[in-house]
């Protein structure tokens, strides 16, 4: 869900390379699709694991709502920026479709992303994965491995929740790209998304894949399957408007045309 990749050109020996070299926390150029694809399917696995399970176990500590939620948002915060320190240096962390689909859109407009291969590679994985967590969760806790999920999510102001929560976390990944501070990922996403849970409407699902994993569940951090399209639409456009903002936002500086001597 974090980093960006790069791929860097090898040079002679002490020459030095005129080819940009991998942002910080970018994907080492050698490791393998195959174990970058695992890592995302098992990341995003585990994601949903920890989000559906501790809303589980939130449900059957205590019946307020808010503790509930905290409890929730508190796991998900720690079990986010673990992932994000253990399969970073792997596969970038990206776990959300949303985040692959940007990377490769900047990837196409000369920036360091991801391929069209890779991207073909991640989605399904993050998608295969997120699934996998929820039933996961479910049989931890002794609940039906598949039961689609009745918590209706269809209202406006939540979708317009999702399109805030997937901008600001574009924005965040981006921007700690930009000014090469991706070495504070871990925390400042899993920060993002805790405090996300609290001021979102829809408390912050931000992910296409942890949708459609959580639509496998009818526990308390469910999405009926009706609500699933408008959330990765709303999703989706909050993306565009992330990207939007980084474009604006982090405007790289034009360098000065020297001027004429008098």
């Amino acid at each position: 869900m974090t980093a960006t990749h790069a791929s860097a050109a090898e040079s002679a020996p002490g020459e030095p390379s005129s080819a940009p070299r991998p942002v910080p926390g970018a994907t080492p150029p050698r490791t393998p699709l195959v174990a970058r694809t695992a890592a995302e399917l098992v990341g995003t696995a585990a994601l949903v694991a920890v989000v559906v399970g501790s809303g589980i176990q939130a449900t059957e500590l205590t019946q307020d709502i808010g503790l509930q939620l905290l409890a929730n948002s508190i796991a998900t915060v720690f079990g986010l920026g673990v992932l994000i320190v253990l399969l970073g240096p792997v596969s970038g962390a990206h776990f959300n479709p949303a985040v692959t689909l940007a990377e490769w859109w900047t990837a196409r407009r000369g920036g360091p992303g991801v391929t069209a291969r890779e991207t073909a590679a991640y989605v399904p994985a993050q998608t295969i994965g997120a699934i996998s967590g929820a039933v996961l969760a479910d049989a931890m806790f002794g609940e039906p491995l598949v039961k689609w999920s009745t918590h209706d999510r269809s209202a406006g102001n939540l979708l317009l929740g999702e399109v805030v929560a997937t901008a600001g976390l574009i924005l965040l990944i981006f921007g700690l790209a930009r000014t090469d501070r991706l070495r504070f990922a871990p925390v400042a996403v899993a920060s993002y998304i805790g405090a996300a849970y609290w001021f979102t409407s829809s408390t912050s699902f931000a992910n296409p894949a942890v949708t459609i994993g959580r639509a496998f569940t009818d526990t308390f951090a469910g999405i009926a399957p009706a609500s699933v399209p408008g959330f990765i639409g709303a999703q989706l456009a909050g993306a565009v408007v992330g990207l939007a903002l980084v474009a604006v936002v982090f405007l790289r500086a034009r360098p000065v045309a020297e001027q004429p001597a008098a």
